[in-house]
Order: structure tokens, then sequence, then C-alpha cells
């Protein structure tokens, strides 16, 4: 039976949890709430649930590792549970695009997102299918080490909390229907105001 590996980039600790740089945990908390499934403790350096669509096997996981460093949690899980890169899906933020805004994609660089680079770095490929969410650009007076740690405005957690049935929509899509029909259906570009 085929596995996929749903991983949701974030740092662990309530003091991280509702911050910008942890859309990917959030994504992940709502789809196993969907679900009805709980993460548990993995030896693989991940908090992890596990669920079925149509049939698959499907592994949720949030590395534990601190962002920088989520590479060494999933080149384990793909180890362990002996998954191809065309069946991982990797959740984080985009600083690039505007909040609200979505792009998957099958392969390329990690948009300067060090948790992305290390999952590439340590996966030894950049052909890893991704689920980019947008959180916008800071103001010019604004750092974007500090922005990204900081949670989101009212308006922009009413705005991501909106989004959040459709980026589910859009990881379920990739493991029953593929990336090509994911990448057709799901990439979003928010309304702008």
């Amino acid at each position: 039976m085929e596995r996929y590996l749903i991983v949701g980039l974030g740092n662990p600790g309530q003091t991280y949890a509702r911050q910008r740089h942890n859309v990917g945990f959030m994504t992940l908390d709502a789809i196993s709430c969907k679900h009805n499934v709980i993460f548990t403790k993995h030896k693989s350096k991940s908090m992890i649930a596990t669920l079925r669509l149509n049939n698959m096997n499907v592994i949720l996981s949030k590395p534990q590792t601190f962002m920088n460093l989520s590479g060494q949690s999933v080149q384990e899980l793909v180890r362990y549970y002996d998954i191809q890169p065309d069946n991982i899906l990797v959740i984080f933020d985009d600083l690039d695009l505007p909040i609200g805004d979505i792009r998957i994609r099958k392969s390329g660089g990690s948009s300067g997102h060090k948790g992305m680079q290390s999952v590439i770095t340590l996966l030894g490929t950049n052909t890893i299918p991704r689920l980019r969410l947008g959180i916008g650009r800071p103001p010019a007076n604004v750092d974007p080490k500090d922005y990204v740690l900081k949670p989101f405005s009212e308006q922009q957690k009413s705005h991501m909390n909106s989004l959040i049935p459709k980026v589910i929509e859009a990881v379920e899509s990739f493991v029953i229907d593929g990336i090509n029909t994911s990448m057709s259906n799901y990439n979003y570009t928010s309304p702008k105001e």
C-alpha cells in the first residue's frame, strides 16, 4: 500500500504555536482535527499522526527539531517508512506571497526558507512537492526574522482561518488525485482588498 508523508514546518512548543512561521503546524492540526487523529511522539524527531485516504496511508509529521533543522526529521521518516520524494508534501510559510495565497509546486528551491532548505539538503533533491502559504511581507521598518516569529494580526488570522479548508482540500487532492490535479485546482491567489 502506498504511503504519503505530509510535513508541516514549524517550531515546537507553545511559545511558537500561533506564530506566522508555524502555518505548517497549524495546517496539520486542522487536518488531524478533520480526520479525528491524534499526534504522538515518534522516534524520528517528529510528532506524527496517521490516517487513511482512499486506501492510502498518510503520515502527518510536525518535526520537533526547530525550523532550521527540519530536514533531520524528514530524512529519518523517509528512511523509516521508505517513502519516495514524489509522495512527500512539505507545507510552509512564504514571505514573498501575499497573505492567503497558496502555491503548490512539484519541485524548486527553498524560496529562502531555511526549514525547506534543510529538507532539500538532507534528502539530496529539490524534486519534493511543496505547498507554500503566503504570510505577506512585513512593513519596511520590521525585520523579516522578527515578523515570522510574531502572531498574525486579528485580520490576518481571520483570513488564514477562512483559507484552511481550501488548504486541507489541496492536501487531500495531492494524495488522492496527484500533484498535477492539486496544482491545477488549488493554486490560489487571494482576492485583494
